[in-house]
Protein backbone atom coordinates (compact mmCIF):
# COMPACT_ATOMS: atom_id res chain seq x y z
CA UNK A 1 0.00 0.00 0.00
CA UNK A 2 1.31 3.43 -0.91
CA UNK A 3 1.82 5.61 2.20
CA UNK A 4 -0.42 8.68 2.47
CA UNK A 5 1.28 11.97 1.66
CA UNK A 6 0.75 14.63 4.30
CA UNK A 7 -0.16 18.21 3.50
CA UNK A 8 3.09 19.29 5.16
CA UNK A 9 4.97 17.00 2.81
CA UNK A 10 3.21 18.48 -0.20
CA UNK A 11 4.05 22.01 0.93
CA UNK A 12 7.70 21.16 1.55
CA UNK A 13 7.94 19.67 -1.92
CA UNK A 14 6.33 22.73 -3.50
CA UNK A 15 8.55 25.10 -1.50
CA UNK A 16 11.61 23.19 -2.66
CA UNK A 17 10.45 23.32 -6.26
CA UNK A 18 9.47 26.99 -6.39
CA UNK A 19 11.64 28.53 -3.69
CA UNK A 20 8.71 29.34 -1.42
CA UNK A 21 9.17 29.57 2.33
CA UNK A 22 6.90 29.13 5.34
CA UNK A 23 5.56 32.54 6.35
CA UNK A 24 6.26 34.20 9.67
CA UNK A 25 4.63 37.11 11.42
CA UNK A 26 5.95 40.48 10.26
CA UNK A 27 5.84 43.84 11.99
CA UNK A 28 2.51 45.55 11.18
CA UNK A 29 2.73 48.84 9.31
CA UNK A 30 1.16 52.07 10.50
CA UNK A 31 -1.52 51.99 7.80
CA UNK A 32 -2.62 48.47 8.75
CA UNK A 33 -2.84 49.44 12.42
CA UNK A 34 -4.75 52.61 11.51
CA UNK A 35 -7.26 50.64 9.43
CA UNK A 36 -7.98 48.30 12.32
CA UNK A 37 -8.36 51.25 14.70
CA UNK A 38 -10.76 53.11 12.36
CA UNK A 39 -13.71 54.49 14.33
CA UNK A 40 -16.26 53.69 11.61
CA UNK A 41 -15.84 49.91 11.78
CA UNK A 42 -19.01 48.14 12.98
CA UNK A 43 -18.70 47.06 16.64
CA UNK A 44 -19.70 43.49 15.80
CA UNK A 45 -16.78 43.27 13.38
CA UNK A 46 -14.32 44.79 15.81
CA UNK A 47 -15.41 42.17 18.33
CA UNK A 48 -14.11 39.45 16.00
CA UNK A 49 -10.60 40.87 15.68
CA UNK A 50 -9.16 38.69 18.43
CA UNK A 51 -10.14 35.50 16.60
CA UNK A 52 -9.55 36.69 13.03
CA UNK A 53 -6.19 38.43 13.66
CA UNK A 54 -6.56 40.99 10.85
CA UNK A 55 -3.40 42.90 11.73
CA UNK A 56 -1.23 39.82 11.25
CA UNK A 57 -3.09 38.60 8.16
CA UNK A 58 -3.03 41.93 6.34
CA UNK A 59 0.64 42.39 7.16
CA UNK A 60 1.37 38.90 5.83
CA UNK A 61 -0.57 39.70 2.66
CA UNK A 62 1.47 42.86 2.11
CA UNK A 63 -1.50 45.02 1.07
CA UNK A 64 -0.53 48.69 0.96
CA UNK A 65 -1.78 52.18 0.02
CA UNK A 66 -2.59 52.54 -3.67
CA UNK A 67 -3.26 48.85 -4.24
CA UNK A 68 -6.16 47.40 -6.20
CA UNK A 69 -7.74 44.59 -4.19
CA UNK A 70 -10.49 42.09 -5.03
CA UNK A 71 -12.31 40.71 -1.98
CA UNK A 72 -13.74 37.51 -3.46
CA UNK A 73 -17.01 36.46 -1.77
CA UNK A 74 -16.77 39.40 0.61
CA UNK A 75 -19.76 38.37 2.76
CA UNK A 76 -20.32 40.90 5.52
CA UNK A 77 -17.49 43.13 4.34
CA UNK A 78 -15.20 42.54 7.33
CA UNK A 79 -12.02 42.64 5.27
CA UNK A 80 -13.51 44.92 2.60
CA UNK A 81 -13.65 47.79 5.09
CA UNK A 82 -10.09 47.18 6.23
CA UNK A 83 -8.84 47.06 2.64
CA UNK A 84 -10.64 50.32 1.90
CA UNK A 85 -8.86 52.12 4.71
CA UNK A 86 -5.47 50.67 3.77
CA UNK A 87 -5.48 51.30 0.01
CA UNK A 88 -6.83 54.82 0.47
CA UNK A 89 -8.01 57.29 -2.13
CA UNK A 90 -5.38 56.21 -4.66
CA UNK A 91 -6.38 52.56 -4.44
CA UNK A 92 -9.59 50.64 -5.02
CA UNK A 93 -11.41 47.64 -3.58
CA UNK A 94 -13.72 45.38 -5.59
CA UNK A 95 -16.06 43.40 -3.32
CA UNK A 96 -17.35 40.45 -5.32
CA UNK A 97 -20.63 38.72 -4.44
CA UNK A 98 -21.32 35.76 -6.76
CA UNK A 99 -24.86 35.69 -8.08
CA UNK A 100 -25.16 32.06 -6.95
CA UNK A 101 -24.59 33.20 -3.38
CA UNK A 102 -27.11 36.03 -3.67
CA UNK A 103 -29.77 33.63 -4.93
CA UNK A 104 -29.32 31.01 -2.24
CA UNK A 105 -28.14 32.70 0.93
CA UNK A 106 -29.76 34.99 3.45
CA UNK A 107 -29.52 38.70 2.56
CA UNK A 108 -28.23 39.24 6.08
CA UNK A 109 -25.04 37.40 5.18
CA UNK A 110 -24.05 40.02 2.61
CA UNK A 111 -25.70 43.07 4.17
CA UNK A 112 -22.35 44.33 5.44
CA UNK A 113 -20.99 44.49 1.90
CA UNK A 114 -24.21 45.96 0.50
CA UNK A 115 -23.94 48.83 2.98
CA UNK A 116 -20.75 49.94 1.22
CA UNK A 117 -22.47 50.57 -2.12
CA UNK A 118 -23.44 54.11 -1.23
CA UNK A 119 -20.01 55.72 -1.11
CA UNK A 120 -19.21 58.03 1.77
CA UNK A 121 -16.22 56.84 3.76
CA UNK A 122 -15.97 53.84 1.46
CA UNK A 123 -16.10 55.65 -1.87
CA UNK A 124 -13.14 53.57 -3.07
CA UNK A 125 -15.22 50.36 -2.86
CA UNK A 126 -17.18 48.91 -5.79
CA UNK A 127 -19.58 46.03 -5.14
CA UNK A 128 -19.67 43.64 -8.09
CA UNK A 129 -21.72 40.57 -8.88
CA UNK A 130 -21.88 37.97 -11.62
CA UNK A 131 -21.45 34.22 -12.19
CA UNK A 132 -18.76 32.95 -9.85
CA UNK A 133 -16.70 31.40 -12.64
CA UNK A 134 -16.73 34.68 -14.60
CA UNK A 135 -15.19 36.71 -11.81
CA UNK A 136 -13.36 39.57 -13.47
CA UNK A 137 -12.75 43.00 -11.93
CA UNK A 138 -12.77 45.91 -14.40
CA UNK A 139 -9.00 46.37 -14.02
CA UNK A 140 -6.07 44.12 -13.07
CA UNK A 141 -5.59 43.93 -9.31
CA UNK A 142 -2.63 43.51 -6.98
CA UNK A 143 -4.37 41.10 -4.62
CA UNK A 144 -7.23 38.63 -4.81
CA UNK A 145 -8.34 37.73 -1.30
CA UNK A 146 -10.74 34.98 -0.30
CA UNK A 147 -11.36 34.21 3.36
CA UNK A 148 -13.26 31.19 4.73
CA UNK A 149 -15.15 30.48 1.54
CA UNK A 150 -12.99 28.58 -0.96
CA UNK A 151 -14.69 25.43 0.32
CA UNK A 152 -18.09 26.88 -0.64
CA UNK A 153 -17.18 26.62 -4.31
CA UNK A 154 -17.71 22.86 -4.10
CA UNK A 155 -21.14 23.07 -2.48
CA UNK A 156 -24.54 22.60 -4.08
CA UNK A 157 -25.73 26.15 -3.43
CA UNK A 158 -22.87 27.40 -5.63
CA UNK A 159 -23.82 25.15 -8.55
CA UNK A 160 -21.40 23.59 -7.63
CA UNK A 161 -18.98 25.87 -9.42
CA UNK A 162 -16.38 24.93 -12.00
CA UNK A 163 -13.58 25.47 -9.49
CA UNK A 164 -10.78 25.12 -12.02
CA UNK A 165 -12.38 27.89 -14.05
CA UNK A 166 -12.82 30.04 -10.92
CA UNK A 167 -9.14 29.62 -10.04
CA UNK A 168 -8.15 30.59 -13.56
CA UNK A 169 -10.42 33.65 -13.36
CA UNK A 170 -8.59 34.66 -10.17
CA UNK A 171 -5.29 34.22 -11.98
CA UNK A 172 -6.39 36.36 -14.91
CA UNK A 173 -7.75 39.06 -12.59
CA UNK A 174 -4.28 39.72 -11.19
CA UNK A 175 -1.47 41.85 -12.48
CA UNK A 176 1.68 39.85 -13.26
CA UNK A 177 3.39 39.51 -9.89
CA UNK A 178 0.05 39.89 -8.08
CA UNK A 179 -0.96 37.65 -5.21
CA UNK A 180 -3.80 35.35 -4.23
CA UNK A 181 -4.47 34.85 -0.51
CA UNK A 182 -6.64 31.90 0.54
CA UNK A 183 -7.74 31.33 4.13
CA UNK A 184 -10.02 28.43 4.98
CA UNK A 185 -11.12 25.92 7.60
CA UNK A 186 -8.98 22.77 7.54
CA UNK A 187 -10.48 19.31 6.99
CA UNK A 188 -8.89 15.96 7.75
CA UNK A 189 -5.81 15.20 5.67
CA UNK A 190 -6.69 13.23 2.57
CA UNK A 191 -10.41 14.06 2.77
CA UNK A 192 -10.39 16.18 -0.37
CA UNK A 193 -13.74 17.94 -0.74
CA UNK A 194 -15.70 15.39 1.30
CA UNK A 195 -16.52 17.80 4.13
CA UNK A 196 -17.10 21.06 2.28
CA UNK A 197 -20.89 20.98 2.51
CA UNK A 198 -21.33 19.16 5.82
CA UNK A 199 -18.54 20.56 8.01
CA UNK A 200 -17.63 23.60 5.86
CA UNK A 201 -14.02 22.46 5.75
CA UNK A 202 -11.58 21.59 2.98
CA UNK A 203 -8.36 19.61 2.72
CA UNK A 204 -5.63 22.24 2.03
CA UNK A 205 -4.06 19.95 -0.57
CA UNK A 206 -7.10 20.62 -2.77
CA UNK A 207 -6.49 24.38 -2.62
CA UNK A 208 -2.79 24.02 -3.43
CA UNK A 209 -3.33 21.68 -6.37
CA UNK A 210 -6.13 23.80 -7.80
CA UNK A 211 -4.08 27.00 -7.59
CA UNK A 212 -0.97 25.42 -9.10
CA UNK A 213 -3.02 24.00 -11.96
CA UNK A 214 -4.35 27.51 -12.68
CA UNK A 215 -0.81 28.84 -13.10
CA UNK A 216 -0.03 30.17 -9.62
CA UNK A 217 3.17 29.61 -7.67
CA UNK A 218 2.97 28.91 -3.96
CA UNK A 219 4.90 31.68 -2.23
CA UNK A 220 4.29 31.05 1.46
CA UNK A 221 2.08 29.48 4.10
CA UNK A 222 1.43 30.93 7.53
CA UNK A 223 0.53 29.17 10.76
CA UNK A 224 -1.07 32.27 12.30
CA UNK A 225 -4.48 30.60 12.55
CA UNK A 226 -3.46 26.97 12.97
CA UNK A 227 -5.04 25.17 15.94
CA UNK A 228 -3.70 21.67 16.68
CA UNK A 229 -6.52 21.16 19.21
CA UNK A 230 -9.12 21.15 16.42
CA UNK A 231 -10.05 17.55 15.57
CA UNK A 232 -11.29 18.55 12.07
CA UNK A 233 -14.43 16.50 12.76
CA UNK A 234 -16.84 19.20 13.91
CA UNK A 235 -18.86 21.68 11.87
CA UNK A 236 -17.21 25.08 11.98
CA UNK A 237 -20.40 26.45 13.56
CA UNK A 238 -20.16 24.07 16.53
CA UNK A 239 -19.76 26.03 19.76
CA UNK A 240 -16.75 23.91 20.68
CA UNK A 241 -14.70 25.28 17.76
CA UNK A 242 -16.51 28.31 16.35
CA UNK A 243 -14.01 31.13 16.01
CA UNK A 244 -11.17 28.76 16.89
CA UNK A 245 -11.04 26.33 13.97
CA UNK A 246 -7.76 25.18 12.49
CA UNK A 247 -7.30 27.43 9.45
CA UNK A 248 -4.81 27.31 6.61
CA UNK A 249 -3.36 30.52 5.16
CA UNK A 250 -1.81 30.24 1.71
CA UNK A 251 -0.20 32.96 -0.37
CA UNK A 252 0.15 32.33 -4.10
CA UNK A 253 1.79 34.51 -6.75
CA UNK A 254 1.03 35.05 -10.42
CA UNK A 255 4.47 34.86 -12.07
CA UNK A 256 5.76 38.24 -13.23
CA UNK A 257 6.30 36.77 -16.69
CA UNK A 258 2.65 35.72 -17.00
CA UNK A 259 0.69 37.32 -19.80
CA UNK A 260 -2.10 39.79 -19.10
CA UNK A 261 -5.69 38.64 -19.05
CA UNK A 262 -7.11 38.02 -22.54
CA UNK A 263 -9.36 40.60 -24.10
CA UNK A 264 -13.04 40.43 -23.29
CA UNK A 265 -15.16 38.29 -25.57
CA UNK A 266 -18.58 39.05 -26.98
CA UNK A 267 -20.36 37.19 -24.19
CA UNK A 268 -22.05 38.95 -21.28
CA UNK A 269 -19.70 40.87 -18.95
CA UNK A 270 -18.17 38.78 -16.19
CA UNK A 271 -19.18 41.15 -13.43
CA UNK A 272 -21.53 44.08 -13.09
CA UNK A 273 -22.27 46.69 -10.48
CA UNK A 274 -24.42 44.87 -7.93
CA UNK A 275 -28.11 45.66 -7.72
CA UNK A 276 -30.96 44.01 -5.86
CA UNK A 277 -30.77 41.06 -3.48
CA UNK A 278 -31.15 37.35 -3.88
CA UNK A 279 -34.33 35.74 -2.62
CA UNK A 280 -32.83 32.50 -1.32
CA UNK A 281 -32.32 31.83 2.39
CA UNK A 282 -30.32 28.62 2.58
CA UNK A 283 -28.24 29.76 5.53
CA UNK A 284 -25.21 27.89 4.20
CA UNK A 285 -22.74 30.63 3.42
CA UNK A 286 -20.05 31.87 5.76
Amino acid sequence: MTPAISFAGVLLAVWALFGAQPGSAAVPTDYVAAAIAAADRPPEQVARDAERRPEDLLTFAGVKPGDRVADFMSGGGYFTRLFSHIVGRNGHVYAFLPEEQLKNCSPDEVAGTRALEHGGTYANVSVLTGPVDRFRPPEPVDLVWTSLNFHDLYDSFMGPANVSQVARAMFEALKPGGELMVIDHVAEAGSGTRDTETLHRIDPEVIVRTALAAGFRLEAESDLLRNPQDSHRLRVFDAAVRGRTDQVILKFTKPASASAAPAATARAPAVTEASGRGSGCAGLCL
